[in-house]
């Protein structure tokens, strides 16, 4: 068997997190073996080695006009999340992936994420990887997924795995806390203020805006900032302002910013949702923390940051405060926080470990057959 076959991988066009790691493990695969990224969008990915490929190929969610209306009623199995019938993108996109199968024999494939992709690969004989997330998963859909696969790819630390994770799941799962987030970067309080123009000797809370939705409400802000008059709160991202709010002097919105990390070291205190990237950033900084869940389908963020409040990471809200009394309790259980415990769950290694995990398991997968066959039992 050819041990130069390429590892594929399919990446979510939406959001950052999803092209960013697959960026990582690609580039940290790319010595062992070719890759090819198959997304919907070709722009999103950081710098990639030469031995990784970007293939485009449809998107999977979103219609372009040329479906057939009189089927989108039709009700989905449920062991698909995204299956509707008659559009002619999700076609092409199956039949282009098929036909790589078909003329490359690939050694593995990996999801990030895509449960029908991996149902595909797995109808196609082809053994394939498939990225894990927080959240309610426990649906037949992402079952069907995750027992079909030879492998599961967390990308955080085994210590935040949420508790109603089965130990068959938790067995086949790899977990690279910080994949796809550069950790090393994040430089020290005193230089970042010196790069940011901030006076040393300001008390500066960060509110780091998502990008979902409409942007984060400005309201709950202004009553957190009119509470700390000698604070500075400075926000990066996008904002959503109301009419009723009356803005303090001491807040200040900078929009979406170039180097997020350099302002997150730099601050004192940070707010927060919980995507991936900005988790991994504001642990590898370590600061006190106040998180505020985003909506996201199957309650991706809320049960993450159940699980940072579990493991004592952050002070979490399911909702923004809308009393300064609010914000005061949250600022107590933050001021709490290890930020050494933070610190010490990213995986400066990550990268490397995960692209040596995936080898392993291709080695034995399709050299080794008396390791083989425990995998499949796994399942």
């Amino acid at each position: 068997m050819n041990d130069n076959r390429p590892l594929g991988y399919f990446v979510h066009h939406q959001g950052r997190g999803h092209a960013e790691r697959a960026a990582a493990i690609a580039n940290a695969v790319a010595p062992y073996r070719p890759v090819t990224l198959f997304s919907a969008r070709e722009d999103i990915f950081p710098p990639l080695a030469t031995n990784v490929t970007v293939v485009a190929i449809p998107s999977l969610f979103e219609p372009t006009g040329r479906e057939a209306p009189a089927m989108a009623a039709l009700p989905a199995p449920r062991t698909v999340h995204c299956a509707p019938l008659g559009w002619p993108t999700i076609t092409a996109a199956f039949a282009r992936i098929a036909q790589w199968f078909a003329e490359e024999r690939p050694a593995l494939f990996v999801t990030d994420v895509s449960a029908e992709l991996g149902q595909l690969a797995r109808l196609c004989s082809v053994p394939h990887v498939a990225v894990m997330q927080h959240g309610v998963r426990s649906d037949p859909g992402h079952m069907a997924a995750y027992e079909s696969t030879v492998g599961l790819l967390a990308p955080y630390a085994a210590a935040l795995e949420q508790d109603d994770r089965g130990e068959a799941l938790r067995a086949k799962t790899h977990y690279a806390s910080g994949i796809g987030v550069d950790c090393g970067i994040i430089p020290d309080k005193a230089e970042a203020r010196r790069a940011l123009d901030i006076d040393p000797h300001d008390d500066l809370v960060l509110v780091i805006a998502g990008g979902g939705g409409d942007g984060t409400p400005s309201a709950p802000l202004t009553l957190g900032a009119r509470a700390e008059p000698h604070s500075r709160w400075i926000t990066i991202g996008t904002i959503r302002s109301e009419w009723h709010e009356t803005p303090p002097g001491n807040l200040d919105h900078r929009g979406w910013v170039h180097n997020p990390h350099m302002w997150i070291a730099a601050a004192d205190r940070v707010v927060s949702s919980c995507g991936n990237t900005t988790v991994h950033m504001v642990m590898a900084a370590g600061k006190p923390w106040v998180v505020i869940p985003e909506w996201r389908y199957f309650d991706e963020q809320v049960h993450k940051a159940l699980v940072l409040e579990r493991e004592g990471l952050a002070a979490v809200s399911m909702h923004w405060p809308s009393h300064p009394a609010a914000w005061d309790e949250l600022w107590q259980r933050a001021s709490a926080i290890d930020v050494q415990h933070q610190r010490r769950l990213i995986d400066p290694d990550c990268a490397e470990g995960t692209a040596r995990w995936l080898e392993q398991l291709i080695a034995r997968l399709w050299h080794d057959a008396s390791r083989a066959p425990h995998l499949e039992a796994v399942a």
